[in-house]
């Protein structure tokens, strides 16, 4: 059986690397180079009105905003971008942490313990109580840096 598997796949490998062989044999043969002597002196001037001829800068790329770690962190939350993270919009992106939460280790984690444990985090972070975070109340849901150790070399 596994030697028709490596059959098989040595008979694939050999008609892909004929297909590439054949596509680039045929592009080389389609690009015509002109010679020096049939390109005309009309043709190396730049065409007259072009805004980006010869001496005009290129278009530069937009650059983006810087954004604090902070700011990113709380737009990842903030699914329709209306500058609040709703209860709905925390709960759906701590799909993840449900190995976190596993608190008796038996990799088995009913959706109620981890809404609950989630519901828990939302309302110690919403200090007013108003069902919606803040950018200050997100902030206090921020995980802790890990203290890296140095090696003692």
């Amino acid at each position: 059986m596994n030697k028709f598997l490596a059959g098989g796949m040595a008979a694939i490998l050999m008609i892909a690397a004929g297909l590439f062989w054949w596509q680039g044999r045929a592009s080389r043969e389609t690009t015509v180079t002109p010679r020096p002597e049939m390109v005309a002196a009309a043709d190396l001037e730049p065409p007259v009105g072009d805004d980006n001829a010869f001496g005009a800068p290129p278009p530069m790329p937009p650059s983006a905003t810087p954004q604090s770690r902070e700011q990113r962190r709380f737009d990842r939350y903030d699914r329709n971008r209306d500058g609040i993270i709703s209860r709905a919009e925390m709960l759906s992106s701590r799909t993840k942490a449900f190995k976190a939460l596993d608190k008796d280790g038996n990799n088995l984690l009913s959706f109620e313990e981890w809404a609950v444990a989630t519901s828990d985090r939302f309302a110690r972070a919403d200090g007013d109580s108003d069902g919606k975070l803040s950018r200050a109340e997100f902030a206090t849901t921020a995980p802790k840096p890990k203290v890296k150790q140095r090696c003692g070399c």
